[in-house]
């Protein structure tokens, strides 16, 4: 959006939210390790000369060429309005795939917007208060004290990084005599952790969490989440008193709603062509005008990973071949920079065998080139200035608990 011309185009935004979030970093708000504003950047600065709606695209009638929408804002009368367009960019991201599983939309917690990281937060605290409270058995501060996570991929193992720093380096200073009863539990369906990382990696990261006292349970089957326990297959009612489930997509209501569309089988994303036009799906032509991006799309017979690196290079070409209409332009080709995850404790993984067989790191040396990367990759340098001072500010004072 930054970069089309907007001499060319008259630039409309439809979305919910009036930021844009820069996600690698979400866990790290999480806790306390960063605020949530240095993560966030509001839709009107990012881009000038743009026209911004607060609002949800709740339909998109292809042949029209008309997007049905409905403000997300209070007070106003007329809720709904429409929006002619010439061309379109589908990038609605998606959802955390709960599999119909009962009780997790209402009592797990997500891990996908800032308002997400700021109800995780505010849980956390409370937990450790509510624990610390005169006359709770050593059983509920057990039960209280017991923070589970759903998902061994990035975003759980990351959580759980941070989680723990959080624990060792604050809340074990500040609530000492709770210590004795915290665990933290990761249970994931498949056989293994971090399935996408070089298995090395992975194996790294199961040997660390185990010194940490992180247990990790693989092949664990979910049945239900009640308010209080979380029933698993393998071994029945578990308490917690925090669980965040991280455990795959599901497509947006507006994805879902485009039935005319080819999607993929599997995660029926939105499937494009390598130009990243939208295909027909009885016809099997693409639309020249109508783009899909992001979470909710992928490319036919190009499968890539819902990651914010895809996302970001497929803007970009998107960018670059709408501003050169007149000009040919090659089809989208993805450049894998690499993987990364932090562990915590100072630890991290860093797993480029994409770019060379022999890049992979582990440990403090990939933890730095985490922080590093991650840094030069926020949106702007007045987030880079916030992300720099609050990592200052938290090495050296630790983490605010104050629930608001």
């Amino acid at each position: 959006m930054r970069d089309l011309d907007k001499e060319r185009y008259d630039v409309s935004v439809v979305s919910p939210r009036n930021y844009f979030v820069f996600t690698p970093l979400l866990a790290s708000t999480s806790v306390g390790t960063l605020e949530f504003r240095c993560i966030t950047e509001p839709v009107r600065s990012y881009s000038k000369n743009i026209n911004y709606h607060q609002a949800y695209c709740d339909e998109i009638d292809l042949d029209s060429r008309v997007a049905h929408c409905t403000y997300n804002v209070d007070d106003i009368q007329q809720k709904r309005f429409t929006l002619d367009y010439d061309k379109l960019i589908i990038a609605v991201g998606s959802y955390s795939n709960t599999f119909g599983i009962p009780g997790v939309k209402d009592y797990a917690f997500f891990l996908k917007d800032v308002n997400d990281a700021r109800k995780i937060r505010k849980r956390l605290v409370e937990c450790f208060e509510n624990a610390s409270q005169p006359g709770v058995s050593d059983k509920d501060k057990a039960d209280l004290l017991h923070f589970v996570v759903v998902g061994g991929g990035p975003t759980g193992i990351e959580f759980s990084g941070e989680l723990y720093d959080f624990i060792a380096n604050d809340l074990s200073r500040l609530y000492p005599t709770l210590m004795p009863f915290i665990r933290m539990t990761l249970y994931d369906v498949a056989p293994n952790i971090l399935g996408s990382f070089d298995s090395r990696l992975a194996d790294y990261c199961h040997k660390k969490f185990d010194r940490k006292g992180i247990k990790i349970k693989t092949q664990r089957y979910v049945e239900e989440v009640t308010k209080n326990h979380v029933i698993i297959k393998e071994e029945g009612k578990v308490p917690y008193g925090l669980l965040v489930w991280s455990t795959g997509l599901m497509q947006n209501p507006l994805v879902q709603s485009l039935s005319s569309l080819a999607k993929d089988a599997s995660k029926q994303r939105i499937l494009t062509n390598g130009k990243l036009q939208v295909v027909d799906r009885e016809s099997g032509l693409a639309y020249s005008n109508v783009y899909a991006i992001g979470d909710c799309a992928t490319i036919k017979d190009n499968d890539l990973p819902a990651t914010a690196q895809v996302a970001t290079q497929k803007a970009g070409y998107l960018s670059k071949a709408l501003n050169s209409v007149n000009s040919p332009i090659s089809d989208f080709k993805f450049r894998n920079k690499g993987m990364m995850a932090y562990i915590g404790a100072s630890e991290a993984l860093l797993d480029m065998s994409s770019v060379h067989r022999s890049a992979k790191k582990s440990g403090r040396l990939a933890w730095l080139l985490w922080r590093s990367a991650y840094f030069s990759m926020s949106m702007n340098t007045r987030n880079k200035m916030l992300i720099a001072y609050h990592w200052f500010l938290t090495w050296s004072f630790g983490r605010d608990i104050s629930r608001f």
